[in-house]
């Protein structure tokens, strides 16, 4: 009896490993039954990422090695059907874009790179300023969060129609205003300059509420004692703010930084909807400019889908370098 389960025993792990199954087989089903729940609601998501953003963005980097046009993509009208005649043609449209050919990319390029910076200042600038002021006690401060946070809470589109009609230079406000002191109309969105002047006041209305209160929350953050202790070294409400405040909002300001760089850089809706197609088109960014190459004219898909692919590579070059950079600083 004795020999025969020691024999028994003996026998079952060879017969495991005559046939033995990988290891990352076992890995993924050990992490299923401990993890299947995470998974069960992870996978819906990775599934609409990958329906809405991955096949899309690797449709867009396919077309813009291509020479795909209204003219030649593939077109269904009723029972007639137009197979696509476009051709691959490798990385030609980028050095079309990149070199200066084209002759369009680095003046929007220019005009992006200033309108992104010129509204980001002034959104951290002012909002920094607005969450100072409503960090301390004054009466009606709820009142005037609220107030300050409408700008964000009404959605930008109808925010930038109500700003094109108070500038509209037959019935705008503006100019109602004006007229009354003895003053002739402005056509406020008539030129180049003030078609910029106008989209980056827009802008930094509707931008000041999401900084103001992303600050101030890093603000509420900082411990008091800080200021206590500084205070009683004799420093001033200036020293204060550049040695206390500054240093603990950089965690907050850093990312407020990043997300405004980003956001104003595709900021389409503001340029779009305020000048429409009131434009020479020195007013547009790259991503409006794109939007027009691919639905003005005859369409040009594959020039719009390499502009879309460029300033992906530049957001994402400049996301890498920013978040090292802060890292250094902050290790520092």
């Amino acid at each position: 009896m004795t020999t025969a389960a020691s024999t028994g025993q003996t026998d079952q792990p060879a017969r495991d490993t005559g046939s033995p199954r990988p290891a990352r087989v076992f890995a993924l089903r050990r992490s299923w039954d401990k993890y299947w729940y995470a998974w069960a609601m992870v996978t819906p998501v990775a599934v609409v990422i990958a329906v809405l953003v991955l096949y899309p963005l690797g449709y867009g980097f396919y077309q813009s090695l291509t020479n795909a046009n209204e003219a030649n993509v593939a077109t269904t009208i009723g029972a007639f059907h137009r197979p696509a005649t476009y051709d691959f043609v490798g990385l030609h449209n980028y050095w079309h874009v990149l070199s200066g050919a084209d002759g369009d990319f680095y003046p929007r390029l220019v005009w992006t790179v200033v309108w992104t910076l010129s509204c980001v200042a002034l959104h951290v600038c002012l909002g920094m300023g607005l969450a100072v002021l409503l960090n301390r006690k004054v009466r009606g401060r709820a009142f005037y969060r609220a107030m300050l946070i409408l700008p964000w809470a009404v959605p930008s589109f109808i925010g930038v129609f109500a700003w094109r009609l108070m500038l509209n230079s037959q019935f705008g406000v503006f100019n109602d205003i004006i007229t009354a002191f003895g003053l002739p109309e402005q056509n406020w969105l008539g030129t180049p300059l003030a078609q910029k002047i106008a989209v980056i006041m827009v802008n930094v209305w509707i931008g000041i509420p999401f900084n103001m209160v992303a600050l101030l929350g890093g603000l509420q953050s900082i411990p008091k004692e800080l200021y206590e202790a500084a205070e009683m070294d004799g420093a001033s409400p200036w020293q204060r703010f550049l040695n206390v405040t500054l240093p603990g909002l950089r965690p907050v300001s850093n990312t407020v930084i990043l997300l405004g760089c980003i956001w104003t850089f595709n900021m389409f809706n503001v340029i779009y909807l305020l000048l429409g197609n009131n434009t020479t088109g020195d007013t547009d960014i790259l991503v409006t400019f794109a939007f027009r190459k691919a639905f003005t004219g005859i369409s040009d898909y594959a020039g719009a889908a390499t502009y879309g692919i460029i300033i992906l590579a530049l957001l994402l070059a400049f996301s890498t370098f920013y978040r090292r950079s802060t890292l250094k600083s902050e290790q520092a």
